[in-house]
């Protein structure tokens, strides 16, 4: 099994960080509002403060023997290794489990897409390709 953490853009550190800052600004006033005001305090804890440092500091990406397994922080996917079709190269911005616009796109199943940003990409692809995935050797030949 092997671990690659999710490389960071300093750019979208600074805004996932900004917006639980703004959050928690946001939390103390309304905390001490009567009873209605420590429910939504909560809630705005959870959504606003717990998720995007969730996210921020808990995205990555398992290879066991059999299967690609994504967390970003609540989230999370599993892909068999043995349905990865395709991986290319993107700077796509779409929403994904990716922290960085330096992104591998795996195209997996019928029609699925999932973008990732492993922190080292070289020994990611290594590491697919040594598990025999030929997307992950065609991948390397082409970049």
């Amino acid at each position: 099994m092997a671990v690659f953490r999710s490389k960071i853009d300093v750019w979208l550190a600074v805004v996932m960080t900004g917006a639980a800052i703004v959050a928690l600004a946001a939390i103390v006033p309304l905390a001490r509002l009567p009873s209605a005001g420590i429910w939504i305090a909560a809630l705005l804890a959870g959504v606003g403060v717990a998720l995007p440092l969730w996210v921020l500091l808990g995205t990555h990406y398992t290879l066991t023997d059999s299967t690609l397994q994504v967390r970003s922080g609540p989230f999370r996917w599993r892909i068999p290794l043995s349905e990865i079709n395709g991986i290319e190269h993107t700077r796509s911005p779409l929403s994904s489990p990716a922290l960085s616009l330096d992104r591998l796109q795996i195209s997996y199943g019928r029609g699925s897409l999932l973008m990732i940003s492993p922190r080292d990409r070289d020994a990611f692809m290594r590491e697919l390709a040594a598990r025999g995935v030929a997307a992950a050797a065609t991948a390397q030949l082409a970049s």
